[in-house]
């Protein structure tokens, strides 16, 4: 047990040590720990708090005591006292696992004493702001606020540490038609570390995985393909990502099976032995004959305990069936296996988690569509807290399940949900918005709608616009809620975020795409790289790239 005060040197302002078993918060007295920032005075000293983020992962907290199994080195950072100094603008930080002392205990209940009392006169905590291509004059309105790899391998794996947070894009085959968003717009430089490539397809009579569009998949010619190749080959979507993946090799990428339109084929697959070896066998064919590293179940959703059961077996066969192919393969790599995992209670509670998560590498949270056109009330579609669903008390209760948190990845959508003749969040509304492609959803990249003001919650940790003429409301996360979940990830100790889906995101240009109302792009930064930058530093493990057992001839020379 340590106690008492650190000495570090007179010009620290933070600082490290070990500890070994554990270290008290408080000592015996009653007193907090403390920095003494000047060795040579015996009264210079401040109230610290635990910093996880700058602290190895394995410890635990019981009351006021860190307990670890092994000595570690934990990171203390001075605590505020002063409340001028503190960011007024950020938002609640929930659910933390940094114990706060007297003090900022104090000012943190004085804050939500005033935020309750705030709720319950009916006002949001954030008035509205309008960007520079927005209209200024508008009604006044109150609002609420690990891996071995083949010889043949770039030499440079050695420098590509783990550890970091994930950064997972769903790339859609159809978006390279109207959307002209082809893979070379992935971000995949500082950005992105996993592609989920939505969707393929299933058939129900014999469990067989297909891809869904085999010319987006494996045949359209991108600029730099030749017609003049010999031998069989692979071209189209999975040709360019697998040139990223050499260029990039901490770039990784999964066959995302399903998705909310084949999703009903799962169900007489997943309660048949014989309909799931064929998905397993035909999955991981598709897996090595396209250059994949992993494979993403999306199942929207077992209905009833027989298909949340087969759901089990189907996910521990994947598993099986991956690891056997890498076995044969003469390596010990791990094929990645993940699912698309609903964030709504009337979904998520017939799961079997405990046994689920046994087989999974993550856990990619759907973490939006709380609200929308199925709905009588027009509400947040988003929202971290509150609400009548929302992502926290997912996440939560998953985690209570048994799900460590780095397994857990947040969703974060890359479009919002509109709603007609409404007053707002929490209000009745008529009808939908024409959308982007979709009526009644916007691409993020063509919001905020022009004459439209921004407005968020910072207790909801949500955001949208709202048009005082037409009484359009679009919700979607701002840049600044996309911080603001990006801090929450950090400060939960999650695995990192999710995005449906890339070809919504500002940063690029499209070529000859048709323009016009909700689909004229506006100002502002990628979303993706908001949270990012917000989350952390990223994983940097490497992904394979030897499918010497592809049927194309060029992937089996890996596009030499």
């Amino acid at each position: 047990m340590v106690y008492g005060a650190v000495m570090l040197g007179p010009e620290a302002s933070s600082g490290y040590f070990t500890i070994s078993n554990t270290i008290s918060l408080n000592n015996p007295d009653g007193s907090e720990l403390y920095l003494n920032l000047d060795t040579s005075a015996t009264t210079s000293y401040v109230p610290l708090s635990f910093d996880p983020t700058a602290t190895t992962t394995d410890w635990a907290l019981e009351g006021d005591t860190i307990i670890t199994s092994d000595p570690r080195q934990l990171n203390f950072l001075p605590v505020p006292t002063d409340l001028d100094d503190t960011d007024r603008t950020q938002p609640d930080k929930t659910r933390r696992n940094i114990p706060y002392f007297r003090k900022l205990v104090l000012l943190t209940l004085g804050f939500c004493l005033v935020a309750l009392v705030s709720f319950k006169a009916g006002q949001w905590s954030a008035q509205p702001h309008f960007e520079e291509n927005q209209t200024p004059a508008a009604p006044e309105q109150e609002q609420e606020e690990e891996i071995p790899v083949s010889p043949t391998t770039p030499a440079n794996d050695a420098d590509m540490p783990g550890n970091g947070k994930y950064s997972v894009g769903y790339f859609v085959n159809w978006g390279i038609y109207g959307r002209k968003f082809p893979p070379s717009l992935i971000p995949v430089e500082d950005l992105t570390r996993h592609i989920l490539y939505a969707f393929a397809n299933m058939k129900s009579d014999t469990g067989e995985v297909f891809l869904s569009d085999t010319w987006a998949d494996q045949d359209i010619h991108y600029p730099d393909d030749s017609w003049n190749d010999s031998g069989k080959n692979l071209y189209g979507n999975f040709k360019a990502i697998y040139k990223l993946k050499k260029r990039n090799r901490h770039l990784k990428v999964l066959l995302s099976i399903g998705g909310w339109t084949y999703s009903p084929t799962f169900h007489p697959i997943v309660v048949s032995p014989q309909l799931r070896a064929k998905f397993v066998a035909s999955a991981i064919r598709l897996l090595e004959d396209n250059g994949l590293d992993g494979l993403d179940v999306d199942y929207e959703y077992p209905s009833n305990e027989a298909q949340a059961k087969g759901y089990v077996e189907l996910l521990k066969e994947l598993r099986h069936g991956l690891d056997e192919h890498a076995r044969k393969k003469g390596t010990d790599y791990r094929f990645l296996l993940t699912i698309a995992a609903p964030c709504g209670p009337d979904n998520y509670k017939k799961l079997f988690v405990r046994e689920m998560d046994r087989y999974l590498d993550f856990w990619n949270m759907m973490a939006y569509d709380f609200s929308g056109s199925w709905d009588k009330i027009a509400n947040h579609q988003a929202n971290v807290n509150g609400g009548p669903i929302s992502a926290s008390e997912a996440i939560h209760w998953y985690i209570a399940q048994g799900v460590s948190r780095d397994k857990v990845i947040m969703g974060v959508p890359l479009y919002g949900r509109s709603f007609l003749s409404t007053d707002g969040p929490g209000t009745p509304f008529q009808g939908i918005g024409p959308g982007s492609w979709e009526a009644g959803v916007y691409d993020y990249r063509t919001l905020p709608l022009p004459n439209s003001y921004v407005l968020r919650d910072e207790h909801a940790l949500a955001s949208w616009t709202y048009n005082y003429q037409t009484k359009e409301m679009v919700s979607f996360d701002s840049e600044e809620v996309g911080r603001w979940k990006g801090e929450w990830i950090r400060n939960e100790g999650l695995g990192g975020s999710m995005f449906w889906e890339l070809s919504g995101d500002k940063g690029s240009s499209r070529k000859d795409m048709e323009g016009g109302p909700g689909k004229d792009a506006q100002p502002g930064r990628s979303l993706v790289a908001v949270v990012k930058e917000a989350m952390g530093t990223l994983d940097r493990t490497p992904n394979w790239l030897q499918y010497e057992g592809s049927q194309f001839d060029n992937m089996k020379n890996g596009m030499e």
